[in-house]
């Protein structure tokens, strides 16, 4: 069914519909704090080093420091740790060779509620997923039609690149506030984030009840190469190393002490308290996303502007992390292609003038190159998405290697709308605040750099627009309605977290 709302009614409405509720005094607070940390206002070219046309490069000699103290004590084991990595990728990665695209799991929607046992295990085995039919095609295709007709009733709006626009700069769209409040794009997140676990009872986090992320879209054209970000993870670069960074939480301790094979990804309580932002970079994402992901509104598969993943997941993560840390004795120039990738050629490196943290650069996201990482066999480790069509979603961990086509080979365009899963925490609900706050005057997501974004937009829908467009549960996950604290369900430790959110989010007093 497609979206009736007209544009300019909609941009009458806007801030007269808002609930006294939602201007109470904390929510006013924490919209202030949002507005003191704005970010410079960009693209998603500012996001990354490679298309921002930097070059990859030793850091500042600090960082020679913060390795060495990371690892002191465990030098042997870690040494020993990754002679045991290299084996295994070895292995792993002539695995992903034979299979392909067919290494990512997939179910069908109607199924998530009792998913098969292979499903399961390969998915917490490679971290991605395709989820069938969460929105039925031509729903799919309306949103698409209505995103256009959007883009076309404000031509000022943003895109990477300008002369050819392949990623739009919207967040508030009609289109994107019904695909993130959608009760399947719910129901699907909350089916994946309930792969995750906490080792902690205690510990306030709920995967039940998932919070959107407003973020980008786009439409690539066929015959697109300007848009060719390779391999890559999100959620900062340096951070994963530093101690105020990911160390905050001990997310990577197993790693640091040697011990790659009982790191657990799926561990949420590690990551309630990462800084993964220190540098306030644009497009830093704030929110713990559990998943990255997208709803695909187009028919596209391999070599048409669609995504590549590395189904090496943890492994492939030990491996970047451990990287700066090891150099080898003789170099690609001087040897066989197998002697230079042996075990026997990588020497630990905590040399004074070794301040390498290969691919990150500060405020960027963390990249890898072949050059860089070698062992990972880029090539070969990173797999097309299957061929997906309108109404599908795909899901990545948020440790994911990922990647997109360099060129669009394909006849007809890659279409896809860009929505993470969430879980309440607490500091996704501060976000929330900062977000709707952003939703409310037309402005880009926090992270997402300043500027008038779609503040005149014809067309951007206002709160009794989505509440229209999205039911009750979509509402909460954006922070425009409560959650239900009193809901017989809910443990101890939800039901401090719910009360806690509604409370920063100015529903309570």
């Amino acid at each position: 069914m497609a979206l009736k709302i007209p544009y300019r009614a909609c941009l009458k409405r806007q801030r007269l519909d808002v609930p006294i509720r939602l201007l109470l005094p904390s929510a006013r607070a924490a919209s202030t704090t949002a507005a003191a940390a704005q970010k410079q206002e960009g693209d998603i070219s500012a996001a990354f080093a490679s298309l921002s046309g930097i070059s990859f490069e030793p850091l500042e000699p600090r960082f020679a420091d913060v390795k060495r103290r990371l690892i002191a004590g465990n030098e042997a084991a870690i040494h020993d740790s990754w002679t045991r990595l290299l084996h295994n990728l070895r292995d792993d990665i002539a695995e992903i060779r034979e299979l392909g695209s067919t290494i990512v799991p997939e179910i069908d929607f109607k199924d998530i509620h009792s998913p098969s046992e292979a499903f399961v295990s390969a998915h917490r085995k490679r971290g991605v997923a395709v989820i069938r039919n969460v929105m039925p095609q031509e729903e799919a295709l309306d949103l698409k039609r209505e995103l256009r007709a959007y883009i076309q009733a404000n031509p000022s709006t943003k895109a990477f690149p300008a002369d050819n626009p392949q990623v739009y700069e919207l967040y508030w769209s009609p289109s994107q506030m019904r695909a993130r409040g959608h009760p399947n794009m719910i129901a699907a997140q909350r089916f994946l984030m309930n792969f995750w676990h906490s080792t902690d009872p205690n510990a306030l986090v709920s995967t039940d009840h998932p919070t959107s992320y407003a973020d980008r879209l786009r439409m690539r054209l066929p015959g697109d190469a300007k848009f060719a970000l390779g391999p890559h993870v999100d959620g900062g670069s340096c951070e994963r190393w530093e101690q105020e960074g990911y160390g905050k939480g001990k997310v990577y301790d197993a790693i640091w002490r040697g011990d790659w094979e009982s790191f657990d990804p799926w561990e949420s309580n590690t990551r309630l308290s990462v800084n993964s932002d220190l540098y306030n970079g644009v497009g830093a994402c704030s929110m713990f996303r559990m998943f990255q992901g997208w709803l695909s509104m187009s028919n596209t598969g391999p070599y048409e502007g669609t995504l590549l993943v590395n189904p090496l997941f943890n492994k492939a993560t030990a491996y970047f992390l451990l990287r700066p840390f090891f150099s080898p004795i003789q170099q690609p120039t001087a040897c066989s292609p197998d002697t230079f990738l042996h075990p026997t050629n990588w020497h630990l490196d905590l040399s004074p003038t070794n301040s390498w943290l290969h691919g990150a650069t500060p405020g960027r996201g963390q990249e890898l190159r072949p050059e860089l990482h070698p062992h990972l066999d880029l090539a070969q480790s990173m797999v097309h998405m299957p061929r997906v069509n309108p109404g599908d979603y795909v899901s990545w961990h948020c440790d994911t290697i990922h990647a997109v086509d360099s060129v669009h080979a394909g006849k007809s365009d890659s279409s896809v709308m860009y929505i993470p899963a969430c879980p309440l925490t607490l500091d996704n609900a501060a976000f929330l605040a900062r977000q709707r706050e952003c939703f409310l005057q037309g402005t880009p997501c926090p992270d997402f750099g300043s500027g008038k974004g779609e503040s005149e937009h014809v067309g951007r829908p206002g709160v009794e627009d989505v509440r229209a467009l999205i039911p009750e549960e979509g509402m909460r996950a954006f922070g425009l309605q409560e959650w239900d604290a009193e809901e017989s369900s809910l443990t101890s430790a939800q039901k401090e977290l719910v009360n806690r959110a509604n409370k920063m989010l100015g529903f309570y007093e």
